[in-house]
This record gives structure tokens, sequence and C-alpha cells, in this order.
């Protein structure tokens, strides 16, 4: 039986699709069942908090694989599924982790997965860790101030990233959760092609048909309220104003080849992936 966390998400959605069709038992794990509703019938659901410790061992029992993601910066929640892991005996793992864990010198949001990963470590259960770059889906985000400013906002000018969709991380963890040869490594995924925001949104414009404008964000307070509306924790803030100025000074774009080596193609295109969100952006805009 494989567990997933964070089953509801783009990343957690695309692997249970993806697992339904390998004859694999698997569990989705949801905190709320509403956001399940369109997850495969051949996944079990089972609804937990991995804040809430005493709803963790009803959702390993029989689980012998183990698929982790957590967002934040809170590394207790883990804890808490990593104990009930061990004390359920769960055979190996994958952690979904940030590719930041590799840059020098280690930033912020880096330093967050590394203890998390430190963290799996120290609880003994085999584990592959899987380190993606900033996912295409992020661009979802766009939508906000499209609607209400009626532009993009740009936090890295000339740098490049090379977004990957999360159905390829999707298609990589399914991977290593099936085949136990991949125990004890890391993998870094990457897209193969590191864009700007401008190019990304000249790519998105194209597959919508309308216009989207891009404005440089004015100050690093601007770019936290980007990605977070509501405000963000003093830390958490701190290391996204980081991240941004690293991204700004990468102008060539990191990536990697882990991908294409594990799955055998190519990773998805950005135009591929906005063709197939066209309708969400139309939709959304139309609002």
């Amino acid at each position: 039986m494989i567990l997933i966390t964070g089953a509801s998400g783009h990343v957690g959605r695309e692997l249970v699709a993806q697992l339904a069709h390998s004859g694999e038992p698997i569990r989705a794990l949801v905190r709320d069942p509403a956001r399940a509703e369109n997850l495969p019938r051949a996944a079990e659901l089972v609804v937990g908090d991995l804040s809430d410790p005493a709803t963790l061992p009803p959702a390993l029992e029989g689980v012998d694989r183990l698929f982790v993601l957590f967002p934040g910066i809170d590394h207790a929640p883990v804890g808490h599924l990593l104990t009930a892991a061990r004390t359920a005996g769960v055979e190996r793992l994958t952690y979904l982790s940030s590719y930041a864990v590799g840059i020098e010198p280690l930033p912020a949001m880096g330093r967050f997965h590394h203890e998390r990963e430190q963290l799996i470590a120290s609880h003994d259960i085999p584990a592959t860790v899987l380190r993606p770059a900033g996912f295409m889906t992020n661009t979802l985000d766009w939508l906000a101030t499209l609607r209400s400013d009626g532009f993009v906002l740009d936090p890295v000018g000339p740098g490049r990233a090379a977004l990957i969709d999360p159905a390829d991380i999707a298609a990589v963890a399914a991977a290593t959760l099936l085949d136990g040869r991949h125990v004890g490594a890391t993998y870094t995924l990457t897209g193969d092609e590191p864009l700007t925001v401008r190019e990304q949104a000249h790519i998105l414009e194209q597959a919508v048909g309308r216009p989207i404008p891009v404005r440089e964000v004015a100050s690093p307070e601007e770019a936290v309220r980007f990605r977070y509306p509501d405000g963000a924790p003093p830390a958490l803030a701190a290391a996204i104003v980081q991240g941004l100025r690293q991204m700004r000074a990468d102008t060539e774009g990191f990536l990697t080849h882990d991908v294409e080596r594990l799955l055998g193609r190519a990773p998805r295109s950005f135009a591929d992936w906005c063709r197939r969100h066209a309708d969400a952006f139309r939709d959304g805009l139309d609002r």
C-alpha cells in the first residue's frame, strides 16, 4: 500500500492519477474531503492532518511506501508523520524537497528543506529525495493581479528559470515509489527551457489568445504580498525575498537532465502546460 500525503495538491493529485494505473493499492491522505472529490476512485481516501498525530496511525495502517509532501516551514508535522510511519513499519519513502537545497551558499528556503531531509535521515526510513525547481502551476497565481490590476507582477526581471510541470514531478515520484532501486538517490528536477517571466507571459498569451501585460515589482514587500496576500511569517517572507534575489541573478537558468534520464523522455514544455490550462486563465479573467 502506498500512502500519498498532499494528495489534493498539484503534485499529489497528479501522482494519485498516475499510480491509479499501476495496479498498486494506493491511499490518499487529505485534510479536506471536498478537495478530493475528483481523485480517481482507485484511491482509498483517508482524512487526516499531519499537525494532529492522532489521525496518522489509521492512515498508515498496512502502508509500506510513503510519499511525503508538506508545505510551509514548520517541521513538527513532518516529524509526527515520520514517527508514525516508523511505528507502522513503512519500508521506504519519497520526499518532495526543493532544488534550493543544492544552491551555494545555502539560502533560507534551501535550509528549511535541508533540515527536513536531515529529519528524514534521523528516522532511519530508507528514502529517495526529489528536489524540483519552480512549478509551472505557480503561473496560476498570476490570475489575482491580472483580474485586479490587469498585469502580471515580475519579481525576477532578467532571471531565468527552467520551470517543471507537476505532472513530470509526479511521474518521477511514481517511478521511485514503484521501484526500490531509487532508494538513497537524490534527483534534482527541472524543465529544459530557462525562461524569464516576460517570456513565460508571451507563451501564455499565445495559448490564451489574450494579452498578458507584465510589470516589475516595485519592492520586495510587494513581491511577498503577491505570493501571500494575507501576509507571510517573517522568516518565510525573508526566505522568499532572498530566493527572488538569487533568481534575479541567475540570467542563464539552472537546469538538469534528471527528468529525461529517469523517464526516458524530455520534460513537458511550458507551452504545452499553457495550452492544457488555457481555459483556466480564460475563465479566471472572465470573472
